[in-house]
């Protein structure tokens, strides 16, 4: 049985995924070394455990900051972007 395939933008790029994935899964598909940098070191940051529990893939998610990529599932036109630092209070 195949898979459904949807499109999704990782940093503004389309990319063809499964529309069982995650959005962490589709960033690391779309090849982003890391998703997020630290709020207090600047340094560079990746998913980790895939489950929510290490919030390593926190990502701005359809404009919304500090999304735990690894939980949320991906649906067709989703936008997918880099974190830099802590998220911007409105």
């Amino acid at each position: 049985m195949a898979t459904e395939r949807i499109v999704v933008y990782v940093e503004g790029t389309p990319v063809e995924v499964s529309a069982h994935d995650t959005a962490a899964s589709a960033a690391l598909r779309a090849g982003l070394g890391h998703t997020r940098t630290s709020p207090i070191t600047g340094e560079k940051r990746a998913p980790y455990c895939m489950m929510g529990v290490c919030f390593e893939c926190l990502m701005v998610i359809d404009g919304a900051a500090s999304r735990q990529a690894c939980m949320v599932p991906v649906r067709p036109g989703m936008r997918i972007e880099r974190q830099h630092g802590p998220r911007e209070l409105d």
